[in-house]
């Protein structure tokens, strides 16, 4: 985002425009600030966690939600960019992809320039996976790194259109009405989906699809290890899990990218661990009601109640 608002700043733009889930518009609205432009986000509705509105609220821009899903929001920015002085940042921006190149660049850096097998990556709109497969290659033909990792994308199963057009064998993407908890890559016509298949061919790279429950459960086990995430970067370890053994060698050494911290989309983190996270329906537009389409909480932490008193706490603590 950095490079693009550059950019943006050199061309002379006024006001810089993008369409969002949330994590590009609160990038965009504080480096927009910074550098003294005006920002405009168009949201889907009731399609954003809360996490990452109060971002761009805060840092000031022009906030607009829209009665359609991000497809439509994004479809609106590109018509109004054609606009003198306005500047669109979505990640067909190609500074956008440039910058997000730097990805790659810096994880080699921290690797001693020794490049892993595989590098995991979530699947949305399609920008990460495209910019890290572009640096890993140009990284590869410089001589920096001997070996180009695999550039393995994972979608989530209502959002999958990549997939959908790979194990179809089209040539054209099949665009979905995307559906899933992992708003951050709630996207069914990314618009970077050819370079992202060009990625994967580079590489020799592939994509998977993970089901809500073995997202859901992917999360809390990255959880317990220390880190957290939201929904749509755990999308990796989930697939991880899933193709070790098929595609995946358990011998091999893999980078999964977390795209967004846990404090992103609190919501779910909560609903997980009080036992109460359900799917969306197909076309829903809010959760199912109880007992249909429900998440097990397999890994499940609430909070316990007990009494005020040391005799409680050291038999809740497991204390003789």
């Amino acid at each position: 985002m950095t490079a693009a608002i550059s950019k943006a700043k050199e061309i002379g733009a006024k006001t810089v425009v993008c369409a969002s889930t949330g994590n590009t518009s609160a990038s965009m609205a504080a480096y927009a600030a910074k550098a003294g432009m005006d920002a405009v986000v168009l949201i889907p509705k009731g399609q954003i966690a809360f996490g990452k509105l109060s971002q761009a609220l805060d840092f000031g821009a022009k906030t607009f939600q829209i009665d359609g899903d991000f497809d439509a929001a994004m479809k609106l920015v590109q018509e109004i960019s054609l606009e003198k002085e306005i500047y669109l940042m979505n990640s067909i921006n190609p500074f956008r992809l440039e910058g997000q190149k730097t990805i790659a660049i810096e994880l080699m850096e921290q690797r001693a320039w020794k490049a892993p097998d595989r590098i995991v990556v979530p699947g949305g709109n399609l920008g990460n996976a495209s910019a890290i497969g572009k640096g890993v290659k140009e990284l590869f033909d410089l001589g920096f790194i001997e070996k180009m990792p695999m550039i393995t994308i994972i979608q989530a199963s209502g959002a999958d259109p990549l997939y959908r057009t790979l194990t179809t064998s089209s040539e054209e993407l099949v665009p979905i009405k995307a559906e899933t908890l992992a708003t951050a890559i709630k996207i069914g016509n990314p618009i970077n989906w050819r370079k992202a298949v060009r990625a994967m061919d580079d590489t020799r790279g592939w994509c998977d699809e993970v089901s809500e429950q073995e997202i859901a459960d992917a999360k809390a086990i990255i959880g317990k290890d220390g880190i957290g995430c939201e929904p749509a970067s755990a999308t990796t370890l989930a697939g991880i899990k899933k193709l070790v053994g098929t595609e995946i060698d358990k011998s091999e050494d893999i980078v999964a990218i977390l795209t967004g911290h846990m404090l992103k989309d609190t919501d779910y983190t909560l609903n997980y661990h009080f036992n109460s996270l359900y799917e969306r329906g197909k076309y829903a537009a809010r959760p199912l009601k109880k007992g249909s389409g429900k998440i097990k909480s397999t890994f499940a932490n609430p909070p316990k109640k007990i009494r005020g008193t040391m005799k409680e706490l050291r038999k809740a603590m497991g204390l003789k």
